[in-house]
C-alpha cells in the first residue's frame, strides 16, 4: 500500500509541475497527460488495459471553461481529514475560495492544501481542487475530477476547467483517492477536461 501512495505522489509531481508553466495550453496539458498513461512505468492503467490503450478522452478545448473567479483568501482555518476511496485520511486545510459566474449564476469552489505535500520542495504553493458536477456518473468519472494549481498573486484567479483530470480511480480501485468535498459540489455541467474512461 505504502508504494500505491508513493506511486499517487510521483503522478501528482508529474502533473504539478506540466501545468506549473502558465503559459501551457490545455491541448498540450492533455497531450502530455496521454503521454504519461501511455508509459507503463507512470501509468495506472492495468495490463488488460494497455491491450487497447489509445489516448484518453476529453471534451473539446474552449474558452467557455476558462473562468476567472474572484479569490477570497480564507483565514483560520482548522485542518481536516479529506475523505478518500480508502480508510486513507490525508490533512488537508482550505486555503481560499474562488467566486465565479457560469451561465448566469454564480459558484464557489475552496481550493486546499495538503499539509503533507507543503512541506515539500517546490509544492509550498501547490493547491489542490476537487470537484464534482452534474456530469460525474455519465459523461465524466461519478467520483469527480481535480484541477492542480499554484498560489496565484492577484485577487482575480483563473480556472481552466480542460484541465480537469481525472484521479487514478477512474482507471484502477487499488489507488486512494480524495473525494471532493460537499461544498465543491457544482449544480452545472462542465463540459470540459477529461472525461470517463473507457477501456
Amino acid at each position: 500500500m505504502k508504494s500505491l501512495f508513493l506511486l499517487l505522489f510521483v503522478f501528482a509531481s508529474s502533473l504539478f509541475f506540466a501545468q506549473e508553466n502558465t503559459t501551457q495550453t490545455a491541448q498540450e496539458f492533455q497531450d502530455e497527460l496521454n503521454k504519461s498513461y501511455a508509459d507503463k512505468e507512470k501509468s495506472p492503467l492495468t495490463e488488460e488495459d494497455f491491450k487497447t490503450f489509445t489516448h484518453l478522452d476529453f471534451f473539446p478545448v474552449t474558452d467557455e471553461f476558462i473562468i476567472k473567479a474572484k479569490f477570497i483568501r480564507t483565514r483560520k482555518e482548522k485542518p481536516f481529514e479529506m475523505k478518500t476511496t480508502t480508510v486513507r485520511l490525508p490533512i488537508y486545510k482550505k486555503y481560499g475560495e474562488l467566486h465565479f459566474t457560469l451561465e448566469g449564476k454564480e459558484y464557489k469552489l475552496n481550493v486546499y492544501q495538503n499539509l503533507d505535500l507543503i512541506k515539500k520542495d517546490g509544492y509550498e504553493d501547490y493547491l489542490f481542487l476537487p470537484f464534482s458536477d452534474t456530469t460525474n456518473g455519465n459523461e465524466t468519472y461519478i467520483g469527480g475530477r481535480y484541477i492542480d494549481c499554484r498560489i496565484q498573486k492577484e485577487l482575480e484567479w483563473t480556472i481552466d476547467f480542460n484541465k480537469a483530470y481525472n484521479p487514478y480511480c477512474a482507471y484502477n480501485d487499488t489507488y486512494s483517492c480524495p473525494f471532493p468535498p460537499r461544498e465543491n459540489i457544482l449544480k452545472v455541467p462542465i463540459l470540459a477536461g477529461e472525461k470517463n474512461y473507457h477501456p
